[in-house]
């Protein structure tokens, strides 16, 4: 689903922000991407949005070399990953309904498929009797789980997450990664950066471990 062929990124004045990374994650594989402030998980999240280029090296996902998708092509592409941010990034003046329904409504959907998916979201991430509150009435913990049902409502086949349990208490971020393992198990390929070792080190998934813009292999984490 994701692979990574010796990629590196240098940005102009030299800064190299990721060297020669190598890995591959699976469909429906599930794994942390983690390491110090500024070891370059936020640029290989980018890379994998298309947000950036590799300076070298291939990154291909879902069979789609990056390097050579064409600038039409990259709505379309970005249309199969669902994006979950630490800060939620919601809209205060719309409902929690209308919140998780803008990614249909940007792609065209019908109304009746999209209520249809926006309902089936919210169910799964148990907000489904709270669609006509305006987010800013929910708890942190419920509004992340507002940016997982927008971020999933248009059934992508990968999900990024960057520090999604930033702001959550311990209780409520094993609840949000229980809800990742259950995107997992059906299919979705999921790939979390995070610091929370505490959290993640408890969890049996594989961890990609940055050091100064390089992997560390398995077991040097």
């Amino acid at each position: 689903m994701i692979k990574f062929d010796d990629v590196s990124k240098r940005y102009p004045g030299g800064h190299e922000a990721l060297s020669h990374i190598d890995f591959h994650l699976g469909r429906g594989e599930l794994a942390f991407l983690t390491g110090h402030s500024g070891a370059g998980k936020s640029t290989l999240l980018k890379l994998i949005m298309h947000m950036e280029l590799a300076s070298s090296g291939q990154v291909i996902v879902n069979g789609q070399n990056l390097n050579k998708l064409k600038r039409r092509q990259v709505p379309f592409y970005r249309r199969n990953i669902g994006l979950v941010f630490q800060d939620h990034q919601l809209l205060f003046d719309r409902t929690v309904y209308d919140n998780v329904a803008l990614p249909l409504l940007i792609a065209g959907y019908e109304p009746r498929e999209a209520a249809r998916r926006v309902r089936a979201a919210l169910d799964k991430v148990g907000l489904l009797h709270k669609e006509n509150q305006n987010p800013i009435a929910l708890s942190s913990g419920e509004q992340q789980r507002v940016g997982i049902a927008r971020a999933v409502v248009n059934k992508p086949l990968l999900l990024l997450a960057d520090e999604p349990t930033g702001n959550l208490d311990p209780e409520l971020s094993a609840e949000i990664m229980e809800l990742f393992e259950q995107f997992s198990s059906v299919g979705v390929t999921v790939l979390i950066a995070s610091h929370d070792l505490s959290l993640i080190s408890r969890l049996e998934h594989r961890m990609l471990v940055l050091d100064h813009g390089r992997l560390l292999p398995v077991g040097q984490e």
